[in-house]
């Protein structure tokens, strides 16, 4: 026997989108210059729409704090603050170098640190729970994004008349439901316009912040954070209660490392400093300016912060960069939830490619209608920007607080620095977390109930199909005969051998696939050429080509092919078995039958416990649901056997 890995096929057939590192949309070939006007839209929509609604949340006269100057001038001096800490220097300093072979993301940087501590350590237990909750968590980031920021830029209108008030919902509502039906047709020619709108947003966010400050230059003394200091301890309870809404001007950081792979981190630094950061800035205290001349302006500080006639163009203007904002994180939901399944976290899904050019526009049809019944539920349940904010910041600062623990594991385990300094980094990061989450739990009752049960529920469902899949290949391996002796035994008494190439797709590649067991039964015959095919996803991004298979001779023209994938690859078995040709097996495609095993998985009446059995049943129920296995592996359907067998678990 021998084992072989093999070179990249000059077909390029393996179901790879990029090299590693590349990204899935090819774009570090673009110019820096380029790539920072790309990213304005895709990561910067989201917080860059925060301006809407931040400012007024801050300020809201229900946290029981007094509105005068040196108040909002403190409340402006916490947000500069929140946004120099928490973004500069948490995410585009620290976080961004922590990259799994240049892709980022929760997952990308939990399949990093659960590799650090060790596969049996106790702490690695903890970093997958931390990890897993914290994706858990963007599925609801993923709802309120879009439900909060389309709700704010509508409810413009209500500035310059109240007879649009009836109506903000339902045209909500409306732009909502046509964005999430947009989805299957791609964002390829849409994805153009979002550099050059958000581009215009940003400009028009600085100019209002100037033409304010120039009124009222007085609010530039809220640079000092010594007013940050005094608002946030001179209040009692009510100064930790009003972090809660300053939180709000920062939603939407994750999106900077979640996006990291397409645009590369110079990119996105470029984007923060050289005009991101500092239209927030200046719009933030424009607004405040323009609450020190004008109190009464705290009903909609954003929009009364323009002249008069240009409120109708920026809520045009508003709502296209919300529905910008919304889309990068329908496709943030999208990317997640395919790494998810081929990390094995999810059961999978249809994942359709939208774009033949840029392998990292995806549709996943399954999450793209629950993703809408939800928000739709969120709107009409909340019914305003102001109640949803209530239920944004948990989700956010969970997500944020578990980036922060799996940061430390990475920059003491996987780049080796000496604990105090880690301790000291990602501590006062972690502070600065638990400060913000607590401020925000306090808002449970009020819709911070609404993310946490989306995302405890995501939670159990990866959990519990994790901790399924693992029990069933374990027993699958315990009832399965050894492969090698099978082959052994088989051909002491060779069956009658037919033309053709029969691949059998096995999750267990030591072990004898059920479906070669039911094809002789059945048959009575052995093609000529058998292969005993697995495919495995690893916890990088990307495999290379060189790295992508691997064909070992198992006798009697019979073969053990292992392909690996990373979890931003696209699977591609037939692609993969082109890549064979070097070590000797030269298939051809119109002559493979491809044998699958079809588990039927019934939960076992003995398992102990009514929650036991509980999870047996949702994991049987799931795998009933799962997508199909021919579309996921892009398996021609017309060349395929299934084979059934009952499992119980």
């Amino acid at each position: 026997m021998d084992s072989t890995p093999l070179p990249r096929s000059p077909a390029q057939a393996a179901g790879d989108e990029g090299p590693p590192g590349a990204g899935a949309c090819h774009l570090p070939r673009q110019s820096t210059a380029a790539l920072a006007l790309l990213a304005l839209g895709v990561v910067y929509g989201d917080i860059g729409t925060s301006p809407l609604y931040a400012v007024k949340e801050t300020f809201d006269p229900r946290h029981g704090i007094a509105f005068t100057d040196a108040n909002i001038l403190g409340g402006l001096s916490c947000i500069f603050w929140a946004l120099m800490v928490v973004v500069s220097l948490k995410y585009v300093t620290l976080v961004l170098r922590a990259d799994n072979r240049g892709e980022g993301g929760i997952l990308a940087l939990l399949a990093l640190a659960s590799a650090a501590p060790g596969p049996r350590s106790r702490a690695r237990a903890a970093v997958l729970a931390a990890g897993l909750f914290g994706a858990a968590l963007f599925y609801g980031d993923a709802v309120l994004t879009p439900a909060i920021s389309v709700l704010s830029a509508v409810e413009g209108l209500e500035v310059g008349t109240t007879a649009f008030r009836p109506y903000i919902v339902p045209i909500s509502t409306g732009i909502l439901v046509a964005l999430f039906l947009i989805q299957r047709h791609g964002t390829g020619v849409v994805g153009l316009l979002f550099g050059p709108v958000c581009a215009a947003w940003f400009a028009a966010l600085a100019a209002a912040g100037v033409w304010n400050i120039a009124r009222h230059p007085q609010i530039l003394a809220a640079l000092d954070p010594r007013h940050a200091l005094d608002f946030a301890t001179s209040h009692g309870a009510a100064s930790f209660l009003v972090l809660g809404s300053v939180l709000l001007a920062f939603t939407g950081a994750e999106a900077l490392y979640a996006d990291m792979g397409h645009f590369g981190r110079r990119a996105i630094r470029l984007a923060w400093f050289g005009l991101v950061a500092p239209a927030l800035v200046l719009n933030y205290f424009g607004q405040g300016a323009l609450l020190l001349g004008e109190r009464a302006a705290l009903a909609n500080p954003f929009y009364l912060a323009f002249p008069g006639w240009a409120l109708y163009p920026m809520v045009a203007l508003a709502t296209a960069a919300t529905v910008i904002a919304s889309q990068a994180t329908i496709s943030g939901a999208f990317s997640l939830t395919r790494q998810a399944i081929q990390l094995g976290y999810l059961p999978r899904m249809a994942v359709v490619h939208t774009s033949s050019k840029a392998a990292g526009q995806i549709y996943v049809p399954a999450m793209n209608w629950i993703l809408l019944a939800v928000v739709a539920a969120a709107v009409a349940g909340f019914g305003s920007s102001s109640r949803l904010a209530n239920a944004y910041g948990v989700a956010v600062m969970g997500t944020m607080l578990a980036t922060t623990l799996l940061a430390f594991f990475v920059i003491r385990h996987a780049w080796g620095l000496p604990l105090w300094l880690c301790v000291a980094a990602t501590g006062a990061f972690a502070a600065v977390d638990l400060a913000f989450l607590g401020s925000a739990l306090h808002k449970v009752l009020d819709g911070g109930w609404f993310p946490l049960a989306i995302g405890a529920v995501v939670f159990a469902v990866m959990k519990n199909w994790k901790r399924g899949r693992e029990r069933l290949l374990s027993q699958l391996q315990a009832t399965s005969v050894p492969l090698d002796a099978f082959l052994a035994s088989l051909f002491s008494d060779p069956p009658v051998r037919v033309p053709g190439t029969a691949v059998f797709l096995t999750a267990t590649p030591d072990s004898t696939p059920h479906a070669i067991l039911h094809s002789l039964k059945h048959y009575g015959a052995l093609h000529e050429r058998n292969v005993f095919l697995t495919v495995e996803f690893t916890d990088a991004p990307w495999v290379p080509f060189g790295e992508r298979v691997s064909c070992e001779r198992l006798g009697h023209d019979c073969w053990r092919v292992r392909v690996r994938y990373g979890f931003m690859n696209r699977p591609d078995v037939g692609g993969a078995l082109e890549l064979c040709g070097p070590a000797g097996l030269v298939v051809d495609p119109m002559a493979v039958s491809y044998f699958l095993s079809r588990e039927k998985i019934v939960a076992a009446s003995r398992e102990p416990g009514r929650l036991a059995r509980l999870r047996a049943a949702l994991f049987a129920a799931m795998a009933r649901n799962a997508g199909s296995v021919t579309d996921f592996f892009q398996i021609p359907p017309n060349r395929v056997v299934e084979l059934g067998s009952r499992v119980e678990i």
